[in-house]
This record gives structure tokens, C-alpha cells and sequence, in this order.
């Protein structure tokens, strides 16, 4: 039978560690090993087992105190020590996670009601403009959580007083209720309504938080949003969500972004799409032109003769992949404006400059003529 871990090995810490540098260093362990952030993963999930094992025994004082002495046989003896397997083990149960995260009811068999949870997820959205998700900005949210106790410390209970065992569940939070049926009696299990699941009874509320536990309060947070994020995307902040519970961790704000529209930039991927509109005569003759970016005007040289529908890239002017360096590029369209609302002076202008022309100043032009005489030839 292979030797348990040492509990303060397990969480990383010194015996002597402060109760903060415990549980900053569950929080951490815990968030990285959850099942629900690994899922199919069985190293990361005995590795939880493990990690909320540690806390459960390290975080009570009593618990504690029997574990400095005869470490894992508090009894001195094989059995009835901490953490006898997954079987054995008040402080852990699958069901806690469907109550830490879904807010299920996690009375499985072995469950611990008492045992840390992660605090529910906050869900919101922020709206952004399109060069603030090229470039990145930082947002000041307006957030509304739970914020754990400070008179309590979340237990819900008045400074000074303590918790006591429910008498009906004995401290376990579930009570077994036992059914007739033409198959025989069945067995089965519930939340005890006396403690409503807890195994705990509060004989004196605290009265800041009204027995809660927790304080709701409305909070503004900055948020760093990355160059290059999209619209619809999720930016996840850890443990800015709702406090969790019996001294669990904070849960995350998930931020969802929505992106106005631009009326000059388009966005594809990293690619920007933009159309600039040119003369008659800049296509003709060619020029210099002026064209926007997310970073600003270039110069640009439109060639003689460019054609409607014309696309050039600008490297390197598009949008910042997120978390990097790279940046995609920019891709400008040529729309040819024809005139409009001309005077009669500028019409007979135009038929003399027409005249002028030969059939080599329109290849495209004199092609598909050529290929309507040869589709119909007798």
C-alpha cells in the first residue's frame, strides 16, 4: 500500500504557514487542478481529490492540530485516519462541483457540506469600438458580486459565536429516507431541511450580512482588453466572479465583447478591408493618394490606367494578434467614381477627350468585342 502524501507537501506550504498563504496557495492549486477546467483528465482530477483533502484537514483548526500531531492515524492506529481513499474522505465529492459551479445539490454519499466551493462565475458583456479591438483599451466595468463577510468570515454566524452540528443530519448535511415499493424498501438521500444542507446550524445570525455568509456590493474593476480581440469573444478574469463558499475561491468574470461597426474598416481575421474612392482622372493619369489605416494615413501611389476593383495590400497595417507581436495587413479596394450631374461643357469636354482615344487606350474593351465577332460568325 503506497504511503499518503504530506498534506502540507500536497498545498506547497510550510507548517508554519499563515492561514492566508494556505489558502492563496488552495486557490491556486484548486483553480489549476479543477475537473471542470481538465475535463477528462484523471491525473488532474485525483490531483484535486488530493489538494481539497489537504485544505479540508489544514483549514480546521482542530483537524489540524490532530494531523501536526499523529499525522495521517489520528488514532494511532491504520483506520479512522484522514483521507482513507476517495471512499473514505468527507471532504470531497463530485457532487460539489455541480454545487460549486451549477449550484446542484451535491449531496453525494460522501460529500462534505462544509467543504470548500468555488464561488459562481459572473457573466457580462462590454461594448467596445473597432479601433479600441484593434489596439486594445482598458474598460472600467461596473460589476455587482457577492463579497464574503468580513465580520463572519463567511460563515454566517455573529463575531465571537461559533456553529453547531445539526442534530437531525449529525453534521453531514443529508438525511436518509427510506420508501416502500412493490420492489422492496429503497433508500435514498436528501438535503436536511433543518440545515438546509449545511450541517450546520447558526444559533446567532451575523447580523452585517443577515446570516448569508456573503454581501452583495456593486464594484468598478479596469480591465486590460488585448489588442486584436473580436466580436463575440470571452475574455475571462480569475477570481473576479462571486466569493465562494466555506473559504473557497473566488469564481472568474467572463467578459463577453461586442464591437461597433466602423464606416470606414471592415475586419477579416486579422485583416483589415477598406475601399477608397478615386476620380476618373487618378485612374487615367495616376496618383499620389491619402489612405486610412487603424494606425493613421499613408501615402499611397495610384499607377496610371488602374482599373475599378483594383486591390493593394498594405503589409503589416491590419489588426495585432492577440498576445503578439504580428499584425496581419491591410487590403484597400479601388472604387472608380464616375461623374455625375455633369454641365454641358464638361459632356462636350469629355466627347473631344473621347475622341481622342484609340482602340489601344481599351485592351479589355476591343477583346471582348473581338470575342462577340468570333462567337458569331457565320
Amino acid at each position: 500500500m503506497s504511503q499518503k502524501k504530506d498534506y502540507y507537501e500536497i498545498l506547497g506550504v510550510d507548517r508554519g504557514c499563515t492561514e492566508e498563504d494556505l489558502k492563496k496557495s488552495y486557490r491556486k492549486l484548486s483553480k489549476k487542478h479543477h475537473p471542470d477546467l481538465n475535463p477528462n483528465d484523471k491525473a488532474a482530477e485525483d490531483k484535486f481529490k488530493e489538494i481539497s483533502e489537504a485544505y479540508e484537514v489544514l483549514s480546521d483548526s482542530s483537524k489540524k492540530r490532530q494531523y501536526d500531531q499523529f499525522g495521517h492515524s489520528t488514532q494511532g492506529g491504520g483506520g479512522g485516519g484522514f483521507g482513507g481513499g476517495f471512499g473514505g474522505f468527507e471532504g470531497f465529492d463530485i457532487g460539489d462541483i455541480f454545487e460549486g459551479f451549477f449550484g446542484g445539490s451535491g449531496f453525494g454519499r460522501n460529500s462534505n457540506p462544509n467543504s470548500p466551493k468555488v464561488g459562481e462565475d459572473i457573466n457580462q458583456s462590454v461594448v467596445i469600438s473597432f479601433l479600441e479591438a484593434c489596439k486594445g483599451v482598458k474598460k472600467k466595468i461596473n460589476i455587482a458580486y457577492k463579497k464574503s463577510c468580513e465580520s463572519c468570515r463567511g460563515n454566517g454566524s455573529e463575531s465571537g459565536t461559533s456553529l453547531e452540528s445539526c442534530g437531525q443530519c449529525k453534521g453531514s448535511g443529508v438525511i436518509k429516507v427510506q420508501q416502500r415499493t412493490a420492489f422492496g424498501a429503497i433508500s435514498s438521500s436528501r438535503a436536511c431541511t433543518s440545515c438546509s444542507g449545511k450541517g450546520k446550524i447558526i444559533k446567532k445570525s451575523c447580523v452585517p450580512c443577515k446570516g448569508r455568509g456573503f454581501k452583495e456590493e456593486i464594484s468598478d474593476i479596469s480591465i486590460d482588453i488585448p489588442a486584436g480581440i473580436d466580436h463575440g469573444q470571452t475574455l475571462s478574469v480569475r477570481d473576479s466572479g462571486h466569493c465562494g463558499l466555506n473559504g473557497g475561491p473566488r469564481g472568474d468574470l467572463n467578459l463577453t465583447v461586442s464591437v461597433t461597426a466602423d464606416s470606414l474598416f471592415k475586419r477579416k481575421g486579422y485583416d483589415i478591408i477598406c475601399e477608397l474612392p478615386i476620380t476618373y482622372m487618378q485612374a487615367v493619369l495616376g496618383d499620389d493618394v491619402v489612405v486610412p489605416t487603424i494606425d493613421g494615413k499613408v501615402k499611397y501611389s495610384i499607377s496610371a490606367g488602374t482599373q475599378p476593383g483594383t486591390v493593394f495590400r498594405l503589409k503589416g497595417k491590419g489588426v495585432t494578434h492577440v498576445n503578439s507581436r504580428s499584425k496581419g495587413d491591410q487590403y484597400v479596394e479601388v472604387n472608380v467614381e464616375v461623374p455625375k450631374n455633369m454641365t454641358k461643357t464638361q459632356k462636350e469636354a469629355l466627347r473631344n477627350f473621347e475622341n481622342l482615344l484609340t482602340t489601344k487606350n481599351y485592351e479589355k474593351r476591343e477583346g471582348f468585342f473581338d470575342k462577340i465577332k468570333n462567337m458569331f460568325k457565320d
